[in-house]
């Protein structure tokens, strides 16, 4: 068994529609079927990090699968050179508002000295590394997918960043880019992430960026292209697994 998150329906409408057997768990919509031979099922979590957490661990509690693929759109980050449309693939998530501000800015949860999880020796704080067989396999389908998107789609991988409140301005997102070190920011893959990693399942989270992240302005973004071109990378991604 596969599964699938996504925050909203259209994030997942391409995919969800070939999964004939719906219902609810914990009152989340989940739709479950054959995808290229695999036995998938797909979660709608809802926005946010307390959704994404919650639809987790019931995906996980109530159907144990053995990989979870995070799927949706994100806001690529001024200086990471890519454009709307483009394919990304996490090799690291990143809670970017759990900490302290002090007077000289922003500090993690590894300043503070608690971490967000811990297993057996292994302590996480802000930071949650994903699977890096899956990542390969995402790029592999990632780019074979831009090839064929829509719109000419490049691909990148590296650092996610999920925040609790979008960034609408450019001064903001060069700050959050430059602290973290990363491509684009959401709202739900860090929680995903850590839930994973409590129950020790493989993750991987693939998206398509939807706008630029800078002053806000919704005439700039097109979500349906980089929802679109998210799951064709996912559907390459299921071939191979």
């Amino acid at each position: 068994m596969i599964g699938l998150i996504s925050s909203v329906p259209e994030e997942g409408r391409l995919l969800i529609k070939n999964l004939k057997k719906r219902s609810f768990i914990g009152g989340k919509p989940v739709h479950q079927g054959m995808l290229y031979d695999k036995d998938v099922i797909h979660i709608i979590s809802g926005m946010g990090k307390t959704n994404a957490a919650c639809a987790s661990t019931i995906l996980l509690e109530k159907v144990s699968p053995k990989i979870v693929i995070v799927l949706g759109v994100g806001g690529a980050y001024p200086s990471a050179g890519l454009a709307v449309g483009d394919i990304v693939v996490a090799a690291k998530e990143v809670y970017g508002d759990e900490g302290v501000v002090l007077k000289d800015g922003f500090h993690g949860t590894k300043f503070i000295g608690i971490p967000l999880l811990k297993k057996g020796k292994k302590k996480y704080f802000n930071e949650f590394p994903l699977d890096k067989i899956l990542m390969k396999k995402a790029l592999m389908a990632a780019q074979r997918a831009g090839l064929n998107a829509p719109r000419a789609a490049t691909v990148g991988a590296g650092t996610f960043v999920t925040v609790s409140t979008c960034t609408g301005t450019r001064e903001k997102a060069f700050e959050l880019e430059k602290r973290f070190g990363a491509l684009c920011e959401n709202m739900e893959g860090a929680s995903v992430a850590h839930v994973c990693a409590m129950y020790g399942t493989p993750v991987i989270e693939l998206r398509g960026i939807s706008n630029i992240v800078s002053d806000r302005d919704k005439g700039t973004w097109n979500i349906r292209l980089a929802a679109v071109n998210c799951q064709e990378t996912v559907r390459e991604l299921l071939k191979d697994l």
